[in-house]
């Protein structure tokens, strides 16, 4: 329910509204009507909508719209700054020798924002016009992470006019949501019947219609003389996630066929796909006698496909998103260094953002690490690790060390020499003739068996007496996410690596996947002290933005490769893309952005949530184990809850599962049995809820289904 202050005093909401702010292309453009239109729609569908309108001069369109859509809130709080000039901004408040401070407009926001579920703010004139010195429209949206829909005139010169402005709003990293035309003076020649189409094919942007020429302003008759006029759907879906089925057939809301670029039709583009892309970890067959999903965008934690319907990204893009898609730190970033150089080679050169970027690893990694080897993907920064420990020992010398020791139920990726260290048959066996020999090291998995201390003795002891053959232990610490989230009880990685240190054995650490905030630490590593003396990082590094990979290591194996270039021990290995500009200017931008929204301090609450949410799941017959660390969550299905008996593999049970809650609105991918839950370390509390709502639904739709089939 909406009530009424006369003060700006409010705490903080839990989860904020979604806000709208209009722009015009130009002054007298129509944008109040536009607000009006578009809140009268949205309460249609349900939503609660409030508007705001930061800063008024010469008019009172604030009053006409708190008036006609019957706000309760204070005319002061809705426009916190009124001129009666009717000037640009800066001018009138200057006149009136009023000082508009920023910080007092974006809290009244907030303060609107706790009330309602969409906030339409409308601008002053244009994106570019100024509030209070240089400080422009375009900068308050930013500053409030807006979306921006865009007012424009409907007759000619629209099209000029509203290119510059989408355009202008790119460049300034802003989302632009839609263009809504307004027909005030009720004209409809040839240009005004043509001009949406051209706008949205020249653009990209989608058109939500046309504003009519109202003459009367009740909420009800704006409905009934707009709803032919204009598609919310667009904004609408950016609010609520979807949960409707995902089949073509679907009605209503989400079964739009319009394409979300206006560039392909996404009947289209899955047929393409079928015909063309061949899919990583999937079997075809079934591929290409189901329905793909298509991504088209991405917007914060949710995924949004051709069709436009939303979906909150549960697995962070396979563990790499870690602020969210569409990230404006990042997108600057990464837009700023194209405008310098794409790429480079790090063969006899080097590049500024490598530079920076390997100093500033350096800086946050455990001590002892001193030297960065770029790569391009987790398995290369592996491989990387392997095959240094394997030549530093040769080059000095001691050419008995020559074993590679690593966890029977592990997993560092899928190149030959990663998948040599690997021991998950299901990957990797049919490979087996084209490996080389390793030292397979048995550890349990934590739920059907739990002998660590056992498991540890056995391999001091093999250590022990082998220590001299053996070059590396290679291991991924606290959680091996492939082999099923297993987690490590305290003091396992520690004394992994006091045994290493004890036989000068090479600790090589994967944290491919725990790296970069997934365990609640930076690394996993700090969670025991440990100092390995290989540390591979991939995956979150760019923030989910694009392929990197390193490999972090000590000068005294830098050291055991610093020989006369005669002597031919120079490590001979690299890619041709190692050290990209593009992707180090934007795993260094990744990297300051923890420190400024102090992401991991932040992360420990929603930690908390996360497993206090989670409890609900423990009540299902079906759910054997709940395993979690950090942001990294397992959760394992059973036939027999007390027996621990398995699915058996060929009923999909989790792909199943998976598969269904796509249909809640959440994208969810399986281990087998065991559904791994990692979203973005930015998700918000209310969808962690919405998270673990549809995957219990999900588990409750399906296991009764297998179960049936059973018996």
């Amino acid at each position: 329910m909406r009530r009424k202050s006369k003060d700006l005093k409010v705490e903080e909401p839990k989860e904020k509204s979604r806000v709208f702010f209009l722009a015009g292309t130009d002054t007298g453009v129509g944008k109040t009507m536009a607000v009006l239109a578009l809140a009268s729609l949205l309460r249609e569908k349900g939503a609660s909508v409030g508007v705001f309108k930061p800063v008024q001069s010469g008019v009172g369109d604030a009053e006409f719209l708190k008036r006609h859509l019957g706000l309760e809130d204070d005319l002061r709080e809705i426009n916190p700054y009124f001129a009666p000039e009717p000037l640009s901004p800066h001018l009138a408040f200057r006149r009136q020798g009023v000082r508009v401070r920023i910080p007092r407009i974006k809290k009244a926001l907030d303060v609107i924002r706790s009330r309602y579920d969409i906030v339409l703010v409308e601008g002053a004139g244009g994106l570019l016009v100024p509030i209070v010195g240089n400080y422009l429209m375009a900068d308050l949206a930013r500053d409030i992470d807006a979306d921006l829909v865009l007012v424009s005139r409907l007759g000619l010169g629209t099209i000029n006019h509203s290119l510059l402005t989408v355009n202008e709003a790119r460049r300034r990293g802003l989302r632009v949501a839609g263009v809504l035309f307004s027909d005030a003076g009720g004209k409809r020649g040839l240009s005004e019947k043509t001009n949406p189409r051209a706008v949205r094919e020249l653009s990209g942007v989608a058109v939500l219609g046309t504003v009519p020429h109202l003459t009367r302003f009740d909420e009800r008759s704006v409905c009934v003389n707009s709803r032919r006029m204009i598609d919310v759907r667009p904004l609408w879906g950016r609010v609520l996630p979807p949960a409707a089925p995902r089949s073509s057939s679907a009605k209503g809301l989400w079964a739009t066929r319009g394409p979300a670029s206006g560039v392909t039709r996404p009947d289209l583009l899955a047929r393409w796909d079928k015909q063309y892309v061949w899919h990583p970890f999937t079997q075809m067959k079934d591929w290409v006698a189901g329905e793909p999903l298509v991504i088209d965008r991405g917007e914060g934690s949710y995924l949004i496909d051709a069709q436009g319907r939303r979906y909150l990204d549960g697995v962070s893009s396979l563990w790499v998103t870690v602020h969210g898609h569409r990230k404006r730190e990042l997108d600057e970033a990464l837009k700023a260094q194209a405008g310098k150089i794409a790429h480079s080679t790090m063969l006899g050169l080097s590049n500024t953002p490598a530079i920076g970027l390997a100093k500033r690893l350096i800086e946050i990694a455990p001590r002892g690490l001193e030297k960065v080897f770029y790569s391009d993907n987790g398995s290369t920064s592996v491989e990387i690790a392997v095959k240094m420990a394997y030549q530093y020992w040769q080059n000095i010398g001691r050419t008995r060390k020559i074993g590679i020791a690593h966890l029977a139920n592990s997993y560092h990726g899928d190149t030959l020499g990663s998948v040599s260290i690997g021991g998950i048959d299901l990957f990797h066996k049919v490979y087996r003739k084209l490996i080389f020999r390793t030292i397979r090291v048995e550890m349990p998995d934590g739920y059907r068996d739990q002998d660590w201390a056992g498991a540890l003795d056995r391999f001091e002891r093999m250590v022990e007496r082998d220590h001299a053959k053996i070059a590396a232990l290679v291991v991924e610490p606290i959680v091996q996410g492939a082999a099923g989230m297993i987690m490590w009880p305290k003091g396992i990685l520690k004394r992994f690596e006091m045994i290493c240190r004890r036989h000068d054995i090479f600790l090589i650490c994967d944290e491919v996947a725990t790296g970069f905030g997934r365990t609640g630490r930076m690394f996993a590593c700090e969670h025991e002290n440990v100092r390995p003396d290989f540390l591979c990082m991939a995956k979150g590094i760019t923030g989910g933005y694009l392929p990197l990979a390193v490999t972090l290591t000590t000068r005294r194996v830098f050291d055991g490769f610093v020989f006369p270039y005669e002597d031919m021990k120079t490590f001979f290995h690299g890619h041709t893309y190692t050290g990209n500009p593009l992707a180090c200017a934007v795993a260094l931008r990744n990297i300051e952005l923890f420190k400024e929204e102090r992401v991991i301090e932040r992360l420990q609450s929603k930690i908390k949530f996360l497993a206090s949410e989670l409890q609900c799941l423990k009540t299902l017959s079906c759910v054997g184990d709940i395993r979690q660390r950090g942001f990294m969550v397992g959760v394992e299905l059973v036939r027999d809850k007390r027996t621990k008996e398995p699915f058996p593999w060929e009923g999909r049970v989790g792909a199943r599962v998976c598969e269904k809650a796509r249909d809640f609105g959440v994208i969810l991918r399986p281990l087998g049995n065991v559904i791994v839950l990692m979203p973005p370390l930015s998700i918000t509390r209310q969808e962690i809820r919405l998270l673990i709502n549809a995957l219990e639904r999900a588990i409750t739709a399906i296991i009764p289904e297998m179960k049936e089939v059973d018996g």
